[in-house]
């Protein structure tokens, strides 16, 4: 969670989102006035995803991920999300709509067309419209910092704790305010916009991750995050249980109050995939509780520390927040295999991220067909304008040969770009299919 209120918006709202869900309303400083022409616009690019959603090939990916969740099936499943590349496949300028959230709206409902006609990847295209609430969060108590981030880029963290013994009480559980007026009011827009060609539902992603370590960070800086672990051990404890605590503070105000969502669909879960599944029990609106959702945890910024550091610092507060749900994801970029014999222990783990940092000889031993293994192949070779095809097809390769009789699942994301070149994720979906027709 991160502080929301009275946040002022810097970059193009139709830029921000991934799979995981459409930027937050608060961000927009929106009027929630659509023309009639951004109105219409709208509506055909709903008519197209609708058309699309009705294709029998949709049924066909729904039981593929539903079996390869369930562990049923040794089937590859293929998914790319080229999270900042999309600004190159549909470059915001070539947007219709003018209004703010118009135009996040549309570049939602643009990638849903895009994904079926371009990539042609395992992503389901479903026939409904999310409304995430509008809200906001007060935050840890204290004010986030950074140096540089402009235009996406690297930044630094500025410490917001600088002493534990004098900033530490500052600290508190974050605060999540729903504006439920103006979440009526969206949900309503959207029901006038496309009742009748899509399903609007009210469902918002409330985290991606619920690691930890990314909150520790923004508060304390990451060069003293890392030196804390060695020389302030007993209030790197403390501090991180009061994250674990106000995280699950968080979800039992959500759960309490009916806005939790259910995670088992075409929802994005973990760093990579989708939560269709059988194992897990679908519950109507409102009635959702932790226990029938997936959960996730990673622990990206601790890839230089030890495994059994990890163990000492980290682990024990992702079990606690893990134990609440019905099945459960590990990890991201770190990676995952020299902590494997810890992190096994999260509670009904299901899907671990194989980064391009691990190593990809130990999928069929640690793995094997117990769990996912969410393989993530390396983006830079997609950040050319013209792509290595004899570079990525061995890349490809490698990996299926590692994960040959396991239940893998080939993702290609974090690409902050694709060298201008949008084709190249599409023939990345290509490339893996045809090596995996090889195999």
């Amino acid at each position: 969670m991160s502080g929301t209120a009275d946040r002022e918006i810097r970059v193009d709202p139709a830029t921000m989102q991934t799979a995981a869900g459409l930027p937050d309303i608060k961000c927009m400083n929106e009027t929630f006035v659509f023309d009639i022409s951004e109105k219409k616009v709208l509506r055909e690019l709903a008519a197209r995803v609708a058309e699309i959603a009705a294709d029998p090939v949709q049924e066909e990916r729904v039981e593929l991920w539903t079996k390869h969740n369930d562990l049923q099936t040794s089937q590859p499943v293929v998914f790319i999300d080229p999270e900042n590349g999309w600004n190159e496949c549909i470059p915001a300028a070539t947007l219709a709509c003018t209004a703010p959230m118009a135009r996040a709206w549309e570049m939602f409902l643009r990638k849903q067309i895009y994904w079926f006609e371009q990539f042609q990847d395992d992503k389901v295209i479903e026939p409904y419209f999310d409304v995430p609430y509008s809200f906001s969060d007060t935050g840890w108590g204290v004010v986030l910092r950074k140096e540089g981030g402009e235009n996406g880029g690297a930044y630094r963290v500025k410490q917001a704790v600088a002493s534990y013994e004098e900033d530490f009480s500052q600290v508190h559980f974050p605060k999540i305010v729903i504006d439920e007026q103006e979440s009526v009011q969206v949900l309503e827009l959207a029901h006038e916009l496309f009742d009748g060609t899509l399903v609007v539902r009210r469902k918002s992603s409330w985290w991606w991750t619920l690691g930890l370590t990314w909150s520790y960070i923004n508060l304390r800086g990451f060069e003293d995050f890392l030196m804390d672990l060695i020389d302030e051990p007993e209030w790197v404890h403390r501090l991180m249980n009061l994250l674990c605590d106000g995280t699950l503070d968080m979800l039992d105000f959500l759960q309490e109050g009916g806005y939790l969502p259910q995670n088992t669909g075409g929802t994005y879960v973990g760093s990579g995939g989708f939560g269709f599944t059988r194992q897990l029990p679908a519950r109507d609106a409102g009635m959702v509780t932790t226990r029938d959702m997936w959960g996730f945890v990673e622990s990206q910024e601790t890839s230089s520390v030890s495994p059994s550091m990890y163990a000492e610092f980290i682990l024990p507060y992702h079990k606690k927040i893990m134990e609440r749900f019905g099945l459960t994801c590990y990890g991201c970029c770190e990676a995952y295999d020299p902590r494997w014999k810890y992190v096994r222990e999260l509670p009904r783990l299901r899907r671990v991220s194989v980064s391009p940092w691990a190593s990809l000889d130990t999928i069929s031993e640690n793995l094997g067909k117990d769990y996912v293994a969410s393989i993530k192949l390396n983006p830079a070779p997609l950040a050319q304008t013209v792509m290595n095809e004899d570079v990525v097809r061995h890349d490809i390769i490698t990996a299926l040969r590692a994960s040959d009789g396991c239940i893998p699942e080939f993702v290609m994301k974090d690409n902050n770009t694709l060298g201008g070149n949008p084709h190249n994720a599409v023939r990345w979906v290509q490339m893996m299919r045809e090596e995996i027709d090889r195999m």
